[in-house]
């Protein structure tokens, strides 16, 4: 049984590793000259591989289409993937937040371990760019090159979306599977920077054990505690990318940071009179010192309101209400995402319904089968992403691998 795999990232990886390990005869096609290439620059170069959560909580993190992914998670879930890449030789960790990387940090532990799995499997790789799938009544019987076809009984397209293009992630994929006649669901940014409205100097600075929320009209969209930061035109950081994966571009969306989730308001106005009686013969811009990093006070008086040069024994209760509302509800006005190169991953893609969930064979063609990034599933950061591509990868595999041996 002759087998194609268009796409060397780890869905395209670990289908033709299980397909060959069944006996069939593979050739993983990668128009990169390396395999891995956005596998490489994971979780900033260390590779969040999964997460050690349970199946429930594998599902709840996927945002779109989380009910096709049950049979693939259980027909190789997190633990599997974890066990697989400890007998490669690649020993792992589980950080906070349950996420799983390599004990070495670097993310080329885990390509070259795939890759030498794959080499002793018996799959053939090679540098090249397919065009497109060629299939006749229905049923795949090979694929074109420019103008050299080669024939193959199964193929399978995982060729990414259309995030970090320069990793290969082009979107030629959909092009291929839309001229074979699926339907492409829009493919659009998700786990992406976001652009704010207000532009203030505060470039790089990260915040930690806050709380972000999200709404569109008065309409609460998101919420979630953990970790952000600012950029040159906007915020980023964990929560908020989390976030950006329930935000569409044609909407208006105001966010929304608890600089102190910890404490009530009450709690808070009392820690406000004891610093303000501390520092009460002083400015009130050395008001702040002992809640707040130096580089965000300003930001935060700006939004109040008050002078900065005000002595602070002399603010109002009203002032200082006026404070307290800036901490518990530091406002910004969300002007659109950043462009869809930089984000993590694509959301959209190959429709759910045109594919079966146990095998990832197309619905429409017989032969042809789908894996990773290029489906409509898509879910949060934290390693659930990757968790997708080799679950689907294994199923795809798995199927083609057992047709191997039935024939």
């Amino acid at each position: 049984m002759q087998v194609i795999v268009i796409g060397g990232g780890p869905a395209g990886v670990m289908a033709a590793g299980v397909a060959a390990s069944y006996g069939a005869n593979v050739c993983l096609v990668e128009k990169n000259s390396h395999l891995g290439r956005k596998l490489r620059i994971t979780g900033k170069g260390r590779c969040n591989l999964t997460n050690a959560c349970s199946h429930e909580e594998l599902i709840s993190n996927v945002i779109v289409n989380s009910s096709f992914m049950h049979s693939a998670f259980r027909g190789f879930s997190n633990y599997d993937l974890m066990a697989f890449m400890e007998e490669a030789g690649v020993k792992l960790k589980v950080e906070r937040g349950n996420r799983v990387f390599p004990e070495s940090d670097d993310a080329r532990d885990i390509v070259s371990a795939l890759k030498k799995w794959i080499l002793s499997c018996g799959v053939k790789i090679v540098e090249a760019k397919a065009d497109r799938i060629l299939s006749k009544d229905g049923k795949v019987y090979g694929v074109l090159f420019g103008e050299k076809g080669i024939k193959a009984d199964a193929v399978v397209l995982a060729t990414g979306g259309i995030s970090y293009p320069q990793t290969g992630s082009t979107g030629d994929g959909y092009v291929m599977a839309e001229k074979i006649g699926h339907t492409i669901i829009e493919p659009k940014p998700s786990l992406v920077p976001l652009v704010c409205a207000e532009q203030y100097d505060l470039q790089g600075l990260s915040l930690k054990n806050v709380e972000l929320s999200v709404f569109t009209g008065e309409q609460l969209v998101f919420k979630e505690f953990g970790e952000m930061l600012f950029t040159h035109d906007g915020i980023s950081g964990p929560i908020v990318l989390s976030a950006s994966a329930h935000m569409r571009e044609n909407k208006s969306y105001r966010a929304e940071i608890d600089l102190k989730p910890a404490l009530s308001d009450e709690m808070l106005d009392k820690r406000l009179v004891r610093d303000f009686e501390k520092y009460a013969k002083k400015d009130f811009v050395h008001a702040l010192d002992d809640l707040l990093p130096k580089r965000l006070i300003d930001t935060l008086i700006e939004k109040t309101g008050i002078s900065p040069r005000k002595k602070t024994g002399l603010l109002t209760k009203e002032e200082r209400q006026r404070v307290l509302d800036v901490f518990k509800h530091f406002s910004l006005h969300i002007e659109g995402f950043r462009p869809v190169a930089e984000a993590i991953v694509t959301s959209g893609g190959i429709k759910t319904s045109e594919i079966n969930p146990k095998t990832m064979e197309s619905k429409l063609c017989e032969g042809l089968y789908f894996a990773g990034e290029i489906i409509d599933v898509d879910a949060y950061t934290g390693g659930f992403n990757l968790q997708i591509a080799f679950s689907t990868g294994h199923a795809a595999g798995r199927a083609i691998g057992s047709c191997h041996t039935a024939i």
